[in-house]
């Protein structure tokens, strides 16, 4: 019996240290002032550009910034009944999704020109690659990998641990092995690895959305886009609406 009361108490502490939730630190190294009209959706930066969609109805777009305070370099606008949600850039193509109209948009990047749409079920939300395929959220607790060329499903991953249940995963970005994604409403990222599922990591914006805010409120304006700065190391932050970009970098997992 002591034997089994010890073993039930092993697995009990070890559970207690897998699933409790693993808060993360940063460092803020630098922010940068934008146009706060921005629904962010989608956000990339390669080291010199910076591409970003912007969501709703009616003004919806994707565009290319050398500034993200100035004016676009290009912007394509949608269909007024094409919602953009998130980006991701793999090899020369860019992917940008819709939100309901189960449509995936690639442009060509350099000459940023739409070459063809294709179609899938479902809602798009976030969008990212890892390199060799692209990775995709559509509000749920579930992410889908996708073959580039054809955007079929090649395998789905369900978001578990941290002491929580997951959902309304959003905007991603795929950095140093993991998947980073911002949760709807919710001010917190979270890094999942992309084998298990498990949350490795969660990271609390609230002090910049704040900081952003400056105490305006606004029903929309929650934490949402990601940007990996390879040169810096950091992560570039942000959200709908939000008058700010920052950059930071989380303490561990990677950076």
């Amino acid at each position: 019996m002591k034997t089994a009361i010890t073993t039930f108490l092993s697995l009990l502490l070890a559970c207690s240290a897998a699933c409790a939730t693993v808060p993360v630190e940063y460092e803020l190294l630098d922010s940068k002032a934008r146009p706060a009209d921005h629904f962010t959706q989608g956000l990339y930066f390669d080291g010199e550009r910076w591409l970003e969609s912007s969501g709703l109805y009616g003004r919806s777009w994707l565009a290319e910034y050398t500034d993200p305070g100035g004016n676009p370099v290009r912007r394509k606008w949608l269909a007024g009944d094409r919602f953009a949600e998130g980006l991701a850039v793999l090899g020369d193509k860019l992917y940008l999704l819709t939100y309901r109209a189960g449509e995936v948009q690639i442009y060509h990047r350099k000459a940023f020109s739409l070459e063809k749409v294709l179609s899938y079920r479902g809602e798009g939300w976030g969008l990212t690659s890892d390199g060799q395929q692209l990775i995709m959220s559509n509000g749920s607790d579930t992410l889908t990998f996708r073959d580039p060329d054809t955007f079929a499903v090649t395998r789905q991953l369900t978001v578990k641990g941290g002491g929580e249940q997951w959902s309304r995963l959003n905007e991603l970005e795929y950095v140093h092995g993991l998947i980073w994604a911002n949760i709807w409403q919710d001010p917190r990222i979270i890094a999942i690895d992309p084998e298990s599922g498990t949350v490795k990591g969660v990271l609390d914006l609230e002090k910049l959305r704040r900081d952003s805010l400056q105490g305006r409120r606004h029903v929309d304006a929650v934490a949402n886009g990601i940007a990996w700065d390879e040169a810096r190391n950091g992560l570039w932050v942000t959200g709908k609406f939000w008058p700010k970009l920052y950059l930071i970098r989380p303490e561990g997992l990677g950076f």
